[in-house]
């Protein structure tokens, strides 16, 4: 199915003589492979971002040459070399760098994983973690998304955005029932979001995964923007919701705020 926004995305800047359409393509295509682990065909990615079958192979065998991607049969992959896209971010932000040393003194203060993520799109975007040794089902490292929805990251970055950005996420995003405690009304997720605005955290109750809960807070500039989230996520049989809140929550608080006041 087509992209309808990055289709409109992409219409509304057409006529901004800085704006480089064919730059722009090229990463909506990349952006196109996102959700499919076993490669993409030209079908696939003419599909997804609305552009015609044409300009998607030339752009393909551009990314192949450069070594972004490759191909077997009609199928394509990205290639290992994307990777230096995300790492130049990672790199040219003092975020993550700031950040690690936090979550590493969070994680050694309770005993649990700690992370830290920002929101991109409709979903939340690992910056940097410190993984306590425990087993868990969902495998998180640096670069991992997760809808934004049903995490607790998600809902505390989510209650930082504008109202009219709010919204336009509610009316669009899309509610997927990962456990039988996911939240399916768009009506309660929208609460959900004010009460984590009101109260300055979120806790998620086994929603993404049966058995995990996990709390998160914002991490404010010196300005009071907020610009990423922080959180713990721990086995149910470890915490209940109210020790969460006893235990880890103040950690989290004084963590997320000795980096905000590290941060412009």
């Amino acid at each position: 199915m087509c992209d309808n926004r990055r289709v409109q995305d992409l219409a509304a800047f057409e006529g901004n003589p800085d704006f480089v359409l064919s730059l722009a393509r090229g990463l909506s295509i990349i952006e196109a492979f996102q959700d499919h682990p076993d490669g993409v065909t030209v079908g696939d990615v003419a599909s997804r971002t609305g552009l015609s079958r044409a300009a998607v192979r030339r752009s393909l065998i551009t990314l192949e040459l450069l070594g972004y991607a490759s191909h077997s049969g009609s199928v394509y992959r990205l290639g290992s070399r994307v990777l230096r896209l995300g790492f130049s971010f990672l790199s040219s932000t003092s975020l993550p760098a700031l950040a690690l040393p936090v979550l590493e003194e969070v994680s050694a203060s309770i005993h649990e994983s700690s992370s830290l993520s920002a929101l991109e799109g409709d979903e939340i975007v690992y910056l940097a973690r410190s993984a306590a040794r425990r087993v868990m089902s969902i495998g998180l490292s640096v670069g991992s998304r997760l809808p934004a929805f049903c995490t607790s990251m998600g809902r505390v970055l989510l209650a930082a955005l504008p109202e009219r950005e709010l919204r336009a996420y509610l009316k669009r995003v899309a509610l997927r029932s990962y456990t039988p405690n996911s939240v399916r009304s768009k009506r309660v997720l929208a609460a959900e979001i004010e009460r984590a605005r009101r109260q300055g955290y979120a806790l998620v109750n086994e929603e993404l995964e049966l058995g995990l809960r996990s709390l998160a807070v914002p991490v404010r500039t010196r300005s009071g923007r907020v610009v990423a989230a922080m959180n713990t996520g721990v086995h149910a049989s470890r915490a209940t919701p109210a020790e969460m809140i006893t235990r880890f929550l103040p950690v989290l608080q004084e963590g997320a705020e000795r980096l905000g006041l590290a941060l412009a």
